[in-house]
């Protein structure tokens, strides 16, 4: 038993340094790389445990950038954008319950988010996903252009 949890363990490892080599080499991509695989927690707000406002909240925090706390609040933040136009940096929002907004990640590029997975935790998922393309609802700019070249752009 402790032979497979070993495997499984370093297999966790493996994967998660697999996913973080999908990020350039932007300050933002750091900030969320250092979180990815932190665990779900409802209203958590740090590495020990991140829901999805939480998490959001808590990188753009790192940038000098204050979020409302939730996702739905979030959504009204910032400038709207069309989701062929999403760069990295800007929030995506989704409707998980059937009641409106209630999932936010942040986008890093590629097709692919960042965000705070109720069953898997900091995670990068991408949003063709089945799951997330029916779910998806809208997208808002935060960043302003400084901080985006400060931030969401590659280091050189």
């Amino acid at each position: 038993m402790k032979k497979v949890t070993a495997l499984l363990f370093g297999l966790a490892l493996l994967l998660t340094f697999q996913t973080t080599s999908i990020f350039a080499s932007s300050k933002m991509d750091g900030y969320i790389a250092d979180v990815i695989g932190s665990p779900y927690k409802s209203g958590g707000t740090t590495a020990k445990g991140f829901d999805c406002s939480g998490f959001t909240t808590f990188i753009f925090d790192k940038m000098g950038i204050e979020l409302p706390r939730t996702s739905a609040s979030q959504a009204e933040a910032g400038t709207k954008v069309d989701k062929s136009d999403l760069i990295a940096g800007d929030l995506v929002f989704f409707n998980t319950n059937g009641r409106g907004i209630s999932h936010v990640g942040i986008y890093v590029g590629d097709g692919k988010f960042a965000h705070a997975s109720s069953s898997k935790g900091v995670t990068i998922s991408k949003l063709s996903d089945s799951y997330y393309k029916t779910r998806y609802v809208t997208a808002r700019r935060i960043l302003s252009e400084e901080a985006f070249q400060t931030y969401a752009t590659d280091a050189k």
